[in-house]
């Protein structure tokens, strides 16, 4: 989901620098609120579950575009079979193909150690893909995702009151090596609640609905907004809060994309491989340094095990050292 709302700065580019070419977005319908406000974006919906399952589903879907709408141009953001198969079925018949160079090597670079240099994000890959097309295109100025006005104004109802700070918090991430321990995310909330007044707003995945419940329980004047809304409506949650605290997850994509600011907490992943919350200052990514601990990071999507065995990138990451961070950043 993450890579779907990064497109967005760029779609929205496209949009504005060539208004005469008409572009045909192929992606699952529950994302189509991430591109809602993108005017001239034409969608369609693949049902890959079902009629558009397998090979064969492959070539069903092909042909279903093609008698919707003229392709000249196939832009390849995604790069794995499924849309490895769909563009051969283009590239057959004359389209001109453009992929995005995901730069796995350099990446393997990064988590072997052998480079700490800072990679290209992946807005700018998309953007590249682009100009390999003939498209030269700059990703456009935010924010990128904006909610519709009746989620908008739904969210503004509930977060207005007066004299507290809204704060986001997504503490859980699909894998391990990204997710900081429960506990140091509790106490950094106590922290925060300590000296400011504040309401947090928890998000993150339906599959993580139960264990934010229980993460609610632990935090006074919390708020769990799975399953009681919409993906609109969380979008206008998130564009009305006064910052967000995130692991790296979609959570952090959405709320940066919808100009909100956005501290985000690293473990054995690192933005320098290209996956940094879009457009926010670097201070605002929080880890262990990588001079001080060497191995960071180790995975570039957060798979895999820790190697030395302890998760030290998150264990040692305290919630007083995040607390400092935050109150010498003066974003309260």
């Amino acid at each position: 989901m993450g890579d779907v709302t990064l497109t967005t700065p760029v779609l929205i580019g496209m949009r504005k620098q060539y208004p005469d070419i008409e572009l045909v977005l192929l992606t699952r319908s529950a994302y189509k609120p991430f591109f809602a406000s993108i005017d001239g974006l034409r969608f369609f919906f693949p049902d890959f579950k079902n009629q558009h399952k397998g090979l064969s589903g492959l070539k069903r879907l092909y042909k279903e575009i093609n008698d919707q709408a003229k392709i000249d141009m196939v832009v390849d953001l995604h790069d794995v079979l499924r849309s490895k198969i769909l563009r051969s079925f283009f590239r057959l018949s004359g389209v001109t193909i453009s992929v995005i160079d995901k730069g796995r090597p350099e990446k393997k670079s990064a988590i072997r150690g052998v480079s700490k240099a800072r990679l290209k994000h992946s807005v700018e890959r998309y953007c590249d893909a682009f100009y390999r097309a003939g498209l030269p295109v700059t990703p456009s100025d935010g924010p990128w995702i904006i909610p519709s006005s009746e989620a908008a104004k739904k969210a503004g109802i509930m977060m207005d009151t007066p004299g507290v700070m809204n704060i986001g918090v997504a503490p859980f991430a699909k894998h391990r090596l990204k997710m900081w321990p429960e506990e140091n995310m509790v106490r950094l909330l106590e922290l925060i609640s300590e000296k400011h007044k504040v309401k947090f707003w928890l998000f993150g995945g339906v599959e993580e609905s139960g264990r934010l419940d229980m993460f609610q329980a632990k935090i006074p004047g919390s708020f769990n907004t799975i399953g009681k809304f919409n993906l609109d409506e969380e979008l206008a949650l998130m564009s009305k809060l006064d910052m967000m605290i995130a692991m790296d997850s979609s959570n952090m994509h959405m709320a940066a994309l919808t100009g909100v600011k956005v501290i985000s907490i690293w473990g054995g992943t690192d933005p320098l491989c290209g996956f940094g919350a879009w457009m926010q200052p670097e201070n605002f990514s929080i880890s262990i340094p990588g001079d001080e601990l060497t191995c960071r990071p180790c995975t570039v999507y957060g798979k895999g095990e820790c190697r030395r065995g302890d998760l030290a990138c998150l264990v040692w990451l305290t919630p007083e050292i995040v607390y400092q961070k935050l109150d010498k950043l003066k974003i309260w």
